[in-house]
């Protein structure tokens, strides 16, 4: 009995390129691709996306095997749209840095920092806090089935050995920044509010009251009063962005 194996070179390029795409968007995914998830997990992860891909998407992959340049073309062109995909959920999700960052100058936490295990450098704390909480809801409310969606739409997008636009790229990333820093502003908006009307009232008071002290008595009614004023609206603020990661990873995947 004789054995054909001849599908074996196409169908291993055809994973490798596939592993290219999905093991790429896996590295810079917020959640998944963080330097403190073990590397075997990752790895784990891309692979076993990669083998539910492949089956779907093989003849898409319609490469020359005799020659090694249209490979090595459609390799880069797959580590590309990867990047893109990743980079877009990376982006969005600096919605919750950002927004930390405004409500910590505004409560006086500015100087309060710690290490963010999202980006591997120092943060302040608030906004470390939002962006865990923040993937901590992306898990618990599904919307990480988007991703595995976005992956498989992405071929329709982006369909292999075709070299995305660097115009379109350039828009959509600078369409998700803007976004996301518009989102990170909506979410403090109650805290630049406050910290308006606090530091005039500190203003108005250290004029009618010379002698006081204003410093020393309103850092810590700013801290008390700020965080009392974020446990209110901490759920409207993580709903709203729930809202704005989904519609994101919803335009990634839009037959999800």
């Amino acid at each position: 009995m004789r054995i054909d194996i001849s599908f074996l070179p196409a169908l291993a390029a055809a994973f490798i390129l596939t592993f290219a795409r999905v093991g790429t968007m896996m590295m810079m995914l917020p959640g998944i691709g963080e330097r403190n998830i073990p590397s075997r997990v990752r790895l784990t992860v891309a692979l076993v996306l990669t083998g539910l891909i492949t089956p779907l998407h093989r003849s898409a992959y319609a490469v020359d095997l005799n020659t090694l340049a249209p490979v090595m073309v459609v390799l880069v062109e797959e580590i590309i749209v990867g990047a893109v995909l990743g980079m877009t959920a990376r982006l969005a999700i600096s919605a919750l840095q950002i927004a930390g960052s405004i409500i910590a100058q505004q409560l006086g936490l500015g100087f309060v920092t710690a290490i963010d295990p999202t980006q591997d450098q120092q943060g302040m704390i608030l906004g470390n806090f939002l962006t865990l909480l923040g993937i901590a809801l992306i898990f618990a409310t599904d919307l990480h089935h988007l991703v595995i969606i976005a992956i498989n739409d992405s071929y329709t997008i982006f369909r292999p050995g075709e070299m995305p636009l660097s115009g379109d790229v350039a828009q959509h990333i600078t369409h998700v920044v803007a976004t996301a820093f518009r989102i990170g502003v909506q979410l403090s908006a109650p805290f630049l509010a406050f910290g308006l009307l606090f530091n005039l009232g500190l203003g108005v008071l250290s004029r009618l009251m010379p002698q006081m002290q204003v410093f020393f008595i309103g850092i810590p009614v700013t801290i008390l009063v700020g965080l009392m004023l974020l446990v209110l609206v901490l759920g409207a603020m993580m709903g709203l962005f729930t809202g704005y990661i989904g519609n994101v990873l919803g335009q990634l995947a839009p037959t999800g």
